[in-house]
């Protein structure tokens, strides 16, 4: 059974994947373009995708009656349509769990660097810029006693959360529904209205879909403190980056830390002018570890359907 990788994955997984059936890889690491998507998945009866592969109806056409199943390299599916393969008996896998450490850890990082301003210090020595010490240099802003709000108290929102109240942050949330942590977190549901207007820290965790595309927008933001800082490593697209570079730009809110972007890897422009930002690309699961397991699972999802069995991971749209 020929077996599809849209892009180079670490060898124990291609082990597990070669052991199930043909493996076929692009000669180039980059993203495929559309076209060499649909020429590559000709027969394939798996497909294992990468976050920038969008996998619709005409791809799933393309691959042929014998596709049995697309592993998303991710916990987030929205590059694929789900209820599309669906309707064409395809199983769709994700990565979740494996991830969620990694990605609170950089949530966190973004969080400490932009309010500790590490990124204009780092600049301002490299620039060779004469500096001194006084107490009035370069001042931050602590995070003890602070509120931090999570849009998206879900497993990572979550372990984001616990991190914070290692620090003496307090936790209020909203989502879809309450959850089963909020004790262990001592946290507060909230409606989102509320998060915005009281938070000094607003972090997203939430999924991108149609209903949260561009859930930050220039009335979210304007809702915020001008004291409070958006931290983003969720999807690019739950955030209007325009708005966002316009909020920083006028003082409506004090900084922002940014994993994913709107039009990846593309950046907005005048996001890269401000101080007052931290930008990273993509970073959340990239440790050797986590890309290493989140590999594994979508290979032995891959194998576990090709061999008759249930895939351990499937995403119901």
């Amino acid at each position: 059974m020929r077996i599809v990788v849209t892009r180079r994955i670490p060898e124990a997984a291609l082990a597990v994947l070669r052991e199930a059936g043909e493996v076929w890889l692009p000669e180039a690491d980059r993203a495929l373009e559309p076209d060499e998507l649909r020429k590559a998945v000709d027969g394939a009866a798996a497909v294992v995708s990468m976050l920038h592969d969008r996998i619709d109806g005409p791809v799933a056409d393309a691959a042929g009656p014998g596709l049995r199943v697309v592993a998303n390299v991710a916990v987030g599916y929205d590059n694929i349509d789900v209820p599309a393969l669906a309707e064409r008996n395809v199983l769709v896998t994700n990565t979740p769990g494996v991830l969620t450490d990694a990605t609170a850890d950089l949530t966190f990082s973004l969080l400490l660097a932009l309010t500790r301003r590490i990124g204009e210090g780092d600049r301002l020595l490299r620039a060779r810029e004469p500096w001194s010490f006084h107490l009035g240099f370069m001042l931050g802003s602590g995070l003890q006693g602070k509120t931090l709000g999570i849009i998206g108290l879900g497993g990572i929102g979550t372990a984001v959360a616990r991190r914070a109240r290692a620090f003496g942050m307090n936790i209020v949330y909203s989502g879809r529904s309450r959850s089963a942590a909020e004790t262990e977190l001592d946290a507060r549901f909230v409606s989102r209205e509320e998060l915005l207007t009281t938070a000094d820290v607003v972090s997203l965790h939430c999924p991108l879909t149609p209903q949260t595309r561009h859930l930050i927008d220039a009335e979210a933001l304007g809702a915020m403190k001008n004291t409070a800082y958006l931290i983003n490593t969720t999807r690019g697209p739950v955030v209007d980056e325009a708005a966002l570079a316009d909020a920083l730009r006028r003082g409506e809110i004090a900084g922002a830390g940014l994993d994913v972007f709107e039009k990846e890897p593309e950046v907005e422009p005048r996001l890269l002018d401000l101080d007052n930002v931290v930008l990273t690309p993509h970073l959340g699961s990239a440790t050797v570890e986590t890309r290493t397991e989140m590999a594994l699972l979508a290979a032995r999802n891959v194998a576990a359907v090709l061999a008759g069995e249930a895939p351990l991971n499937p995403v119901r749209g």
